[in-house]
């Protein structure tokens, strides 16, 4: 999970994290992050495959933003 700029939190899966978030923080990602930059990493959590991380990652995206800030929270 990033934290944008405006402080707004982006939900995504890779399989390649420093890969992605020079991606991410180069522009070229995502549209959303495009316009949010800089972006900082609060939260990542690794999955057995690319299904449960799928699964993980929609988990985390029903979150309130308050249990998906309280998730990054406990992980710092």
């Amino acid at each position: 999970m990033l934290r944008c700029r405006d402080g707004s939190l982006y939900t995504g899966i890779t399989n390649d994290l420093p890969k992605r978030l020079a991606r991410h923080n180069a522009g070229t990602a995502s549209a959303y992050t495009r316009a949010r930059r800089p972006l900082r990493l609060v939260f990542q959590e690794r999955q057995p495959d690319r299904s449960a991380a799928l699964r993980r990652e929609a988990a985390v995206r029903r979150l309130t933003r308050a249990g998906k800030l309280a998730l990054a929270r406990d992980r710092q």
